[in-house]
């Protein structure tokens, strides 16, 4: 019942990738920073205005939240761009790296792998639309296959199943990182239709590919929560900085710290590791027609996909005129 992907191997990627892990570092404590300014300047003009009679500073806490859900807004604008100039970059590299190819070093291999990117996806905004139609195809397979409830039909084993499907579900969050790999390394002039094969094809594994993900999410989620708890001191000592009482803020602010670190460092680790194991569990294999008929019934995601397929090689059967 152990985990059949590599960790030695795992860790030499992110080493053979180190450039990539520098660009993932900026970018995701270059958001954190910009949680602890915006919420600690928040804090402190919210301190301001209500400090003059008998405020004593009550705005101090709904100034941070202001800043916080400022931060959060330009997050969720910038999600699409994040994915396609560092997520989908560096899956790339790493795939390469799995089939042994030669990589530049240095800032040559982000520029690289950014290459490897626009050639595959042309826009942000595809990639973004694939990777939001596999998310869905992705619950509706775990919610298909996960039938934990009917294999244990047993009084009062409702809510242990409960658990264990939302245990699944959350391990399951960089599966679509890893159906993006498969669309890199098959070099398909359609990712519509490779994404869908891929999809298949982890509908075929599922059960393998599940095991290991609950394996690296308990690790995962372990080793951010170590870190969110070595970040609160000195978290704690610097929205001290600000005036107010936002101690409340500090906490938060720990986990946003402790997000980034899993973001930039552990995430690629576990996309690598889940990837070794879907490329070896599907080697040999052909996306069975039966499964694509399953999901084609059950998802209206994949119908999508099927259908986008279809309309991007419809140009290049067209005679010129």
């Amino acid at each position: 019942m152990g985990w059949d992907f590599n960790l030695s191997a795992a860790m030499g990627a992110m080493v053979r990738t180190a450039p990539f892990i520098i660009v993932r570092m900026i970018v995701y404590f270059g958001i954190a920073l910009g949680y602890i300014l915006a919420t600690g300047v928040g804090g402190a003009l919210g301190y301001g205005f209500t400090s003059f009679g008998d405020g004593e500073g009550v705005g101090a806490f709904w100034g941070a939240m202001f800043g916080f859900v400022g931060a959060s807004g330009v997050l969720y604008w910038a999600r699409e761009y994040i994915l396609y100039i560092v997520k989908a970059a560096h899956i790339a590299v790493l795939v390469h790296h799995h089939d042994g190819k030669d990589l530049p070093e240095g800032k040559g291999q982000v520029d690289y792998a950014q290459a490897v990117v626009r050639e595959r996806f042309a826009e942000a905004s595809v990639l973004f639309g694939i990777d939001q139609l596999i998310k869905g195809v992705l619950s509706v397979i775990q919610g298909t296959l996960n039938t934990v409830a009917n294999l244990l039909p047993i009084p009062g084993l409702d809510n242990l199943a409960k658990i264990i499907g939302a245990v699944i579900r959350v391990s399951l969050t960089f599966v679509d990182e890893v159906i993006l790999a498969y669309n890199i390394r098959t070099n398909s002039q359609n990712a519509w239709a490779s994404s869908a094969d891929a999809l298949v094809l982890y509908a075929q594994n599922y059960g393998k590919l599940v095991k290991n993900a609950v394996w690296l999410s308990l690790f995962m989620w372990l080793l951010t929560f170590l870190i969110f708890l070595i970040l609160l001191a000195p978290t704690f000592w610097i929205m001290s900085a600000f005036p107010g009482d936002i101690g409340f803020w500090a906490f938060i602010i720990a986990f946003i710290l402790a997000w980034s670190v899993k973001a930039a460092l552990v995430e690629p680790f576990a996309v690598y590791a889940l990837m070794q194991v879907f490329f070896s569990a599907i080697e040999g294999q052909d996306p069975d027609e039966v499964w694509r008929s399953r999901l084609e019934e059950a998802s209206e995601k994949f119908r999508e996909i099927k259908q986008k397929a279809a309309e991007a090689i419809m140009p290049s059967q067209q005679s010129p005129t």
